[in-house]
């Protein structure tokens, strides 16, 4: 095992332990390809408990990160949790994504659905459309305060009917306590 991943993975654990979190990641949810969507997303504390448990599972997650030059400092160090650097010039953060999981035989792409720790009317679907044209599973992610357990819950291909799909995503969240409820919409669109 590389020595990064093995800093990582005892990492990940102690994270976990000391927040007095588990994980959950069932075997028959590990895929070489998929999309993992997360929530609730209402703290900066959501990111610590996801890549710890990724880390713990040794899954190398990808996520997009602006080419914003005002956060170069900030994106510099996200690239060591698995941040890549893309140029919105060159299209959409949904054609970026699309790129990225073409290019990789093997990808694990995190995208955050609610697009900000604070309360949104609803969620971005670029994730669906991402899913659909590159037929890659979503895997559910999600952080429960309450019982503190950060898992994926499912897995599944997108059908091509986004309002069916959405109800059973949101039906799916619904039940998860957030760190900060007043920030979280249970309504996905």
């Amino acid at each position: 095992m590389h020595l990064k991943l093995k800093i990582k993975k005892v990492l990940g654990k102690c994270i976990l332990k000391v927040g007095g979190w588990t994980d959950y990641y069932p075997n028959e949810y590990v895929t070489d390809k998929c999309l993992i969507i997360t929530a609730p997303h209402t703290s900066v504390w959501d990111y610590l408990f996801t890549f710890a448990a990724f880390w713990k599972r040794e899954v190398k997650i990808k996520f997009l990160l602006s080419d914003s030059k005002s956060k170069i400092h900030i994106n510099n160090m996200l690239k060591l949790f698995g941040g890549v650097k893309v140029q919105r010039n060159k299209g959409s953060a949904v054609d970026c994504s699309v790129h990225l999981i073409n290019k990789y035989e093997k990808i694990v792409l995190l995208v955050l659905t609610e697009g900000s720790r604070k309360k949104v009317d609803k969620w971005k679907t670029g994730f669906y459309h991402i899913a659909k044209i590159t037929d890659v599973p979503v895997a559910l992610g999600y952080l429960d305060y309450e019982d503190k357990i950060a898992g994926i819950g499912d897995l599944f291909h997108v059908s091509g009917n986004i309002k069916t799909d959405l109800k059973k995503i949101e039906r799916f969240y619904k039940n998860f306590t957030p760190k900060n409820p007043k920030n979280y919409n249970k309504k996905i669109f």
